[in-house]
């Protein structure tokens, strides 16, 4: 048999009632959500399973609710007893890898990411920022197109590259907008704007991440027990001074998960298990090639019918 990662989702895979099955059935889920709430100080756990929504999709609850819920699933699938050779996270979810690697606890991680939701919504004031997703262009010529409107428009910059053919872009409102307009210049067949709270993975985010590393530096951080592919690099990681590093870098950084991906494959892995809300990283893998094998664990009954 090849080899296996676990991935973690990031923002935008959350969802009002991710991971109940798992607390009303699973004792060490539950403890997760128990810790989630004691950590923070108030009822993350009510918001997740019960909405509103709108509360759910502020990037300051998001993260920690994503946090909270991947590492919930995991409690509940770790008696499986299947082990990883390899983990990464989509962005945020690079938290929820470093956590199941033994880098970080499960209450540092959900603190951490409260912190840094609420330094990334603070960065830059309200409808200043945006992101669109790109369909169809490569990543050399929107890159050119990016460079082009940032010099003439405003900031603009790869945030996100997830699979071949499918890139977001981040930047200021007008810079997104006009890629948007001439996405057809790169080859992009659509370009769909997001609904977020800020231009993530741009350099907008520097702000962000100066205070982050402010956060980070007390961060008590272990050797990785299981190789963490980084998002920034899309190589694996264990240092606990490069994870620190890397943390910081990636809020302004564009998340290399092709790359992740591709590296991981050329590595031998052959199964790709993602644990937490959606689905979102199970289709981007397959994407990136059809002939490996990815689950999406994202609740109990999902756990259950996994044979490997």
């Amino acid at each position: 048999m090849g080899k296996i990662a676990f991935v973690f989702p990031g923002q935008g895979a959350q969802a009002v009632g991710m991971g109940k099955d798992a607390y009303e059935a699973h004792a060490g889920a539950r403890q997760v959500y128990e810790l989630a709430d004691r950590v923070l100080g108030f009822p993350l756990t009510e918001l997740i399973f019960g909405g509103p929504e709108e509360q759910l999709k502020q990037t300051a609850n998001t993260q920690p609710a994503l946090v909270a819920t991947s590492l919930a699933l995991y409690q509940a699938f770790r008696e499986k007893g299947i082990r990883p050779d390899f983990v990464a996270g989509h962005s945020l979810g690079e938290y929820s890898a470093l956590a199941v690697a033994g880098a970080l606890s499960a209450e540092d991680a959900i603190r951490t990411v409260r912190a840094r939701g609420l330094l990334m919504e603070q960065a830059v004031p309200g409808g200043q920022g945006a992101m669109a997703a790109t369909l169809g262009a490569s990543r050399e010529a929107l890159a050119a197109l990016c460079a082009e409107v940032s010099g003439s428009v405003g900031a603009v910059e790869l945030a996100n590259l997830n699979c071949p053919g499918q890139i977001v872009v981040s930047g200021t409102k007008e810079g997104v907008a006009a890629v948007a307009e001439r996405g057809k210049e790169a080859g992009a067949k659509r370009v769909i704007p997001l609904e977020v709270s800020g231009p993530f993975h741009s350099s907008l985010m520097k702000p962000a991440a100066e205070k982050l590393a402010e956060v980070l530096a007390t961060l008590p951080l272990a050797k990785a027990e299981v190789p963490v592919v980084a998002n920034v690099t899309a190589r694996p990681v264990t240092e606990p001074e490069d994870i620190r590093r890397l943390l910081v870098e990636q809020v302004y950084s564009p998340v290399l998960w092709e790359d992740t991906v591709a590296w991981l494959i050329a590595q031998g892995v052959d199964t790709f298990i993602e644990i937490g809300s959606g689905s979102v990283l199970a289709g981007l893998i397959k994407k990136t090639d059809k002939g490996v094998a990815a689950y999406s664990l994202n609740s109990l009954e999902a756990i259950g019918a996994l044979n490997l």
